[in-house]
């Protein structure tokens, strides 16, 4: 299990217990190469829950760098996003759910993946350089950041952005770090898509077993 994913499940657990803190929805990849280098033929990002509690994303719209709410797209095929998820949202069809998972992860797609899309005109994620925004159903803005010229090649990793951070970001995901790995599908492709929040006993185990190693490392 890689680091990101143990984080995140940590973070679920804690949640358990930190109703009171206020959901932070952070947009933690992005991949504007997938429509022209990626057999998906669709752009696609991630956004993942910091916060204490589930996040109800009904009506949510998405921009590029325009920024403009007026000219954003709905978020579709997701309702909700629960404290330490991280949910993966395609460009255009809902159809390639099912597609999305198989280049990734072949047959041992993460249980409860929560795969969600945007369709309409205006929005495409540049190779060149562009920007991601993130709002709920009133304009309120959640998410934003921007990037660089991406998919240059040979291979084409995704923008990691475990962190979180709001504004530019520049790194690329790669293997072994975050979580990342080469997709199931297509050996060119790296990234760390999608966290699905385990059951309440797996987390606990989860959270232990991070706290193990943690100790290992202090006491090395």
């Amino acid at each position: 299990m890689g680091l990101k994913r143990m984080t995140l499940f940590a973070i679920a657990v804690l949640a358990f217990g930190a109703s009171a803190v206020q959901a932070q929805i952070r947009i933690t990849e992005v991949a504007p190469w997938s429509s022209g280098n990626s057999p998906l033929g669709a752009d696609w990002f991630e956004l993942t829950n910091f916060g204490g509690a589930a996040v109800d994303v009904t009506g949510w719209r998405v921009d590029d760098s325009s920024a403009a709410f007026g000219s954003s797209l709905a978020l579709n095929g997701i309702t909700s996003i629960a404290a330490g998820e991280s949910v993966i949202y395609l460009e255009n069809a809902s159809s390639l759910a099912s597609e999305f998972k198989t280049l990734w992860f072949g047959a041992s797609a993460p249980a409860g993946l929560q795969v969600g899309y945007y369709s309409g005109s205006g929005i495409g994620l540049s190779t060149g350089g562009d920007g991601l925004n993130i709002y709920t159903g009133g304009g309120a803005l959640q998410a934003s950041v921007s990037f660089g010229v991406t998919g240059a090649g040979p291979t084409y990793p995704t923008l990691d952005n475990t962190a979180g951070l709001t504004g530019s970001i520049s790194t690329f995901s790669a293997v072994g770090v975050n979580g990342a790995f080469t997709a199931f599908g297509n050996s060119l492709e790296i990234g760390s898509p999608g966290v699905a929040v385990p059951e309440p006993a797996t987390a606990l185990l989860v959270l232990g077993a991070v706290g193990c190693a943690g100790l290992a490392r202090r006491r090395r």
